[in-house]
């Protein structure tokens, strides 16, 4: 029995990780990393996780700016009459609780959405701009469908416009630029 530990993942030779070099080692797991952030559940993944760090930072940041949030409790009506190390504490705590809200919330949301458009992607074997519109307006339909009906079709709409804005700018960064009299 050889002492190669094995993970699951095979080169496309089907030769075991032992009778490779290292330099074959490196480029098979790289294909693999690749090939599975290329896929539906790798985007989700990689979306679940990049909205809750960056959801968490905007948490936090929101958080610092509402420095002057009532306290409610009988004798303080205001978090500037606490003292000092009471303040610190109260924002820190607040700023903590902010911060994993949102986190929660962008990671939920960005994982929905990169599921659905990648399903959707898989379904019209397209890559457009109608796979993003029709994402955000399922996404965002599904995110009010406890509201009711209004609420739903407004999601769906918000969010598809929202989609549609986003894709409709990465797409048009990503085209040829236009041509300048620099060339002649």
């Amino acid at each position: 029995m050889n002492n190669v530990i094995f993970t699951g993942i095979r080169p496309a030779d089907n030769r075991p990780y032992s009778e490779m070099t290292q330099e074959e080692q490196a480029a098979a797991g790289a294909d693999a990393m690749i090939n599975f952030m290329q896929s539906c559940p790798g985007k989700t993944i990689m979306s679940g996780v990049s909205g809750f760090v960056l959801g968490g930072f905007f948490g936090l940041f929101m958080a610092s700016m509402a420095y002057d949030v009532p306290v409610g409790s009988e004798g303080v009506k205001h978090i500037s009459d606490l003292p000092l190390k009471q303040q610190m504490k109260l924002q820190f705590s607040d700023m903590g609780r902010r911060s994993w809200s949102n986190a929660k919330n962008f990671g939920y949301i960005g994982m929905i959405y990169s599921a659905v458009e990648c399903s959707v992607e898989s379904l019209r074997a397209k890559n457009d701009l109608y796979n993003g519109t029709a994402a955000g307006c399922i996404t965002g339909a599904g995110l009010a469908i406890k509201s009711g009906p209004q609420a739903a079709l407004l999601g769906c709409a918000g969010f598809a416009a929202f989609s549609t804005a986003i894709d409709m700018y990465m797409r048009g960064e990503a085209s040829r630029p236009p041509p300048n009299d620099y060339d002649d």
